[in-house]
């Protein structure tokens, strides 16, 4: 049958299982909202900013596992995206945006709105393509979201003449091609070779991340866990992918992962990372970590291999495949001695904080004891973000929300709005910093348009926390741009943007406001007022090993030998 490009468009997202696009209309886009008002099967948002769309579609493509659609129009519509598309790209998060671009004959002479969006994502997509030829736009959308779904998820742009989207081409309805595990470089020599290593350890520590959660291997990680007697730890992405209440639970690993992390990965004889890219934030000093261990990786992308860390042996291949390949290889043997020692280390070194006062370690364990450990937990980035990771005990794969590898503040709201659209049953929280908040705040509108009901909790220090922090610590306490004391007041900010705000100064009073905003069935923003000399412990110096992890005790401990209360300089810590 003859559709237009708009209609074809439409089709092949019904084709594809989409039934949640996020965007902002735009002049050069006009022709598919045109067909998409005719669609209600397909809900859209309309988000106060295409940054927001991008985000949303990003918060419900992790939640889902599903492919997050986004729209918006040409030039300053398409490069609103770009942050989005980056955050996605690192975090391996299948996406596809769709931009529409001025008519083919006005390409290239800097028309209105005009702006090569293909070549400036270039760099962070996994694929992006002009559409200028009506006949080949069906098969490249079905192309977009196979590239999307297959191997190491990611995101794909598509832009889209705006002729394109008015002439008309012969269109056939097909079935979306199915995706499978990628297993095909799954060598058994390498499963041998790994079994091989793990079975005649000693000390072995499993390491997992962002990879095992896309693959949902947790069943069988658990598995092998069980089998070889190991303790685990996780990256900030891995988060969920081993129950967080398991006694073998380590915490996380890294700049600020737990000290019995640290330790126990520095004393292990073999490090088995599941689904890890070895990001800086992870492993400290190259030189210096882990190095008594032999290293095995597994992971999808052998471009991850030897990339940051080198590794004795690998296997690649989706993470839950090669699990259910390794696992009948792997020999049960009683490590107890070695669990025994790392439970000691993790006694010795437990997170705390004060507890005379509201501080958002307390208030992430709130949550954490409120909602049973069920909530759906969003943030954005900076210390609020590692005191989520800390202090909320994660049970599943797809309940934290953050962007790891960009780190882009702003994140966290746009992305709640997809996370809870897709979870509408689930308790959505967005764990935001007032620097963040001011990002993005205006998607607190498209929360109250919709009657989206996310619990907006700020951890509101009146500085940008975590430079604050590295500031105090490593710059003699120069607090360069970082005091965000000001007359913004939060809650009738929320209140504007029609949402529902409260304001919490003490412990005692976290508990009802939060019981109250779960119950309203609105959006509702908390306003926690913390102190702004709160610190993210423990703390890894850029640059050192992860041994060298040090706390608010070893930072009073070294200030007493000392007999100064001066800063340390970088080197010092």
């Amino acid at each position: 049958m003859k559709l237009n490009g708009a209609q074809i468009l439409i089709e092949c997202l019904k084709e594809q299982g989409v039934d949640t696009v996020f965007g902002y209309p735009g002049g050069a886009i006009l022709n598919v909202y045109d067909e998409l008002y005719k669609h209600p099967e397909i809900r859209h948002y309309l988000t106060s900013h295409e940054q927001g769309a991008c985000h949303a579609a990003d918060g419900y493509a992790r939640a889902t596992g599903r492919v997050g659609v986004c729209l918006a129009t040409s030039g300053p519509g398409a490069t609103n995206l770009v942050t989005g598309i980056a955050t996605a790209n690192m975090d391996s998060v299948p996406l596809v945006a769709i931009t529409c671009n001025v008519g083919t004959s006005l390409l290239g002479k800097d028309s209105f709105q005009e702006v090569d969006i293909a070549g400036v994502t270039i760099p962070i997509t996994k694929y992006n393509v002009i559409v200028k030829d009506v006949d080949s736009l069906a098969d490249t959308i079905r192309k977009a979201f196979r590239i999307a779904r297959s191997g190491r998820p990611g995101p794909v742009l598509v832009d889209l003449t705006k002729n394109v989207t008015a002439e008309t081409a012969e269109y056939t309805p097909q079935m979306p091609e199915e995706i499978l595990p990628q297993s095909d470089e799954i060598l058994q020599a390498d499963l041998e070779t790994a079994a091989q290593m793990i079975n005649e350890s000693k000390r072995p520590v499993v390491f997992v991340g962002g990879g095992a959660v896309i693959s949902n291997c947790s069943k069988e990680l658990k598995k092998l866990v069980y089998t070889i007697q190991a303790p685990v730890c996780d990256s900030l992405m891995g988060k969920g992918a081993f129950d967080g209440h398991d006694d073998r639970y380590l915490g996380m690993l890294g700049m600020h992962g737990t000290k019995a992390a640290n330790l126990s990965v520095t004393h292990s004889d073999l490090l088995l990372a599941v689904g890890c890219r070895f990001s800086d934030r992870v492993i400290g000093n190259a030189k210096q970590f882990a190095k008594g261990a032999k290293i095995v990786q597994i992971d999808i992308d052998p471009a991850e291999v030897n990339k940051n860390i080198k590794v004795d042996t690998c296997v690649i291949g989706d993470c839950n495949e090669v699990l259910k390949r390794l696992n009948p290889l792997l020999e049960k043997k009683d490590r107890a001695q070695w669990l025994a020692e790392c439970e000691k280390t993790a006694s010795e070194y437990p997170l705390h904080y004060d507890s005379d006062r509201l501080t958002a370690p307390f208030i992430m364990q709130e949550i954490c004891r409120l909602t049973d450990g069920d909530a759906r937990i969003v943030t954005e980035v900076g210390q609020h973000q590692m005191w989520a990771a800390q202090y909320f005990t994660y049970r599943e794969p797809r309940q934290l929300f953050t962007s790891g590898g960009l780190g882009t503040m702003g994140y966290g709201l746009g992305a709640s709005l997809g996370v809870k659209t897709a979870w509408p049953g689930k308790t959505v929280v967005n764990i935001a910093g007032d620097g963040c908040l001011r990002m993005n705040m205006n998607e607190l509108a498209t929360a109250s348009r919709y009657n989206i009901p996310i619990i907006e909790v700020v951890m509101n220090n009146s500085v940008l926390g975590m430079v604050h922090q590295w500031q105090e610590l490593f710059y003699g306490g120069r607090y360069s741009q970082t005091i965000l004391k000001d007359k913004v007041d939060y809650v009738k900010l929320a209140e504007a943007l029609g949402c529902a705000a409260f304001r919490v100064t003490k412990r005692e009073e976290f508990a009802p406001v939060f019981e109250k905003a779960v119950s309203l069935g609105c959006p509702v923003l908390i306003d926690c007022v913390i102190d702004e000399g709160d610190n993210v412990f423990p703390m890894v110096p850029a640059g050192h090993a992860i041994a060298e992890a040090f706390d608010q005790d070893d930072l009073a401990e070294k200030k007493k030998k000392s007999g100064s209360g001066r800063t340390r300089k970088k080197d010092e810590i």
